[in-house]
């Protein structure tokens, strides 16, 4: 409880008015002193009426998960005894690492009380708890506030965003890849049998099978397809680079949610998936597995990744990995680099792995860093920033080259364009066979 600005200036009212009844003669002294009495017996009633009517019950209304790097709306309900709320009440809480939320939050009166809607945006993976709140609202007269804090365990799960999957958009472009536009495609330069058909005019005569059309005394072709049952891995560097936030949001999670993108679209396509995340030293490995299990699976590992602060050690990561494959695979490789030593060895380490199996190696572009190195320069702080930003970019562009000329394919893409892009680089590799 404390007093209001209102409360004060009535208080200096009150002192200014006892002042002058003090310095008139014919006017007994005791007078002086009812301007106070006034205001006292106005503070009483006001402090009983709005504690009276602020023995409030909270109530709250949230989803079960809330994607990284979304908002969502938590509705809060307040009524007292009565059935209804005071009016003008507000709450406000600390928002727990991970969550952004508003300072304040102003409730608004309904025929059950009173409601709030507070938005909330998840920044980091996990479980954050709310588990006190601060309310405040003043008497019926405006002279006393009441802050009192109550406890309200709001519990907000933060999982990896899987909104192109829930949306169906992944469904589509795989399927339709798969038995739509592209079939034929794929079942034309396709090494898997698929089955016999008869043969008629418009199909390429080099897929006539002559032993088993003379043995029919008719001409048949063999149809073929894209070898599926493939292995995919995807690779997460969980190191301290990955903590860098893009769009106020970690690294990590963006490439989290992209290789959920992936892993979902293998599994539409037939395809093993499984997860290996590392830093300092391998954390995780989940065997590929086919299904939508191993989906759920790969999802619930991957969001309960820790995040790191210690630099990735890309060489025991992959040296790891390679001894983890017994057959050719697709491997996915989340991570970035800052510096000219970890992209040395990145490129090597990669190298290695890539005589073995198809390689593709995703990092996040900044479009920050971007607009640095292309702003007008004015002064020369600017020219300076300026030019510190395009070497990066310079030292970025000669690492990714560097690994395309030994034949991994490299995604840098803005957080909203990598996983179309990945997922059109995953459809390719099966449409060409390249695994």
């Amino acid at each position: 409880m404390r007093p209001t600005p209102r409360l004060l200036l009535l208080s200096l009212a009150a002192l200014v008015l006892s002042a002058l009844i003090a310095v008139v003669t014919n006017v007994p002294a005791s007078v002086a002193i009812l301007p106070w009495a006034l205001l006292f017996v106005a503070f009483v009633v006001d402090f009983a009426a709005g504690r009276r009517g602020g023995l409030l019950s909270l109530s709250s209304d949230l989803p079960a998960e809330v994607f990284v790097g979304e908002t969502v709306t938590v509705m809060l309900g307040a009524v007292n005894r009565t059935g209804t709320a005071p009016a003008g009440l507000t709450c406000r809480f600390e928002a727990p690492t991970g969550l952004e939320a508003p300072g304040e939050a102003r409730f608004e009166a309904t025929p059950q009380g009173a409601q709030a809607a507070l938005p909330l945006t998840a920044r980091r993976r996990g479980v954050h708890r709310i588990e006190r709140v601060w309310l405040r609202w003043t008497g019926p007269l405006g002279l006393v506030e009441f802050i009192p804090s109550t406890n309200m365990d709001v519990t907000v799960v933060a999982v990896p965003n899987v909104r192109p999957i829930r949306s169906g958009q992944i469904d589509v472009l795989v399927r339709s890849s798969l038995y739509g536009a592209k079939e034929n495609v794929l079942r034309g330069d396709g090494s898997d049998f698929h089955q016999l058909r008869d043969f008629t005019q418009g199909m390429d005569v080099r897929a006539i099978d002559w032993k088993r059309s003379a043995r029919h005394r008719s001409l048949v072709a063999k149809e073929m397809r894209a070898e599926r049952n493939h292995q995919i891995v995807l690779a997460l560097d969980n190191g301290y680079l990955m903590r860098e936030e893009l769009s106020g949001v970690p690294k990590i999670d963006h490439q989290i949610s992209a290789a959920l993108a992936l892993a979902w679209a293998g599994v539409i396509g037939g395809d093993k998936v499984g997860l290996f995340a590392f830093d300092a030293r391998p954390r995780l490995y989940l065997p590929p597995e086919p299904g939508r299990a191993a989906f759920t699976r790969i999802r619930s590992h991957s969001a309960e990744l820790e995040y790191k602060g210690v630099e990735a050690n890309h060489t025991l990561a992959i040296a790891h990995l390679h001894q983890k494959l017994k057959r050719r695979s697709l491997i996915v490789v989340f991570s970035d680099f800052v510096d000219s030593t970890t992209a040395e060895l990145l490129v090597e380490n990669v190298a290695v792995l890539n005589k073995l199996h198809v390689i593709i190696f995703v990092t996040l572009g900044d479009p920050a860093l971007r607009d640095v190195a292309a702003k007008a320069a004015t002064t020369l702080t600017d020219v300076a920033l300026a030019v510190s930003a395009e070497q990066f970019l310079k030292e970025r562009r000669l690492v990714l080259e560097r690994l395309s000329r030994i034949g991994v394919m490299c995604i840098e893409a803005d957080p909203r364009q990598i996983t179309p892009q990945l997922i059109s680089t995953y459809l390719t590799i099966k449409a060409r066979e390249l695994i």
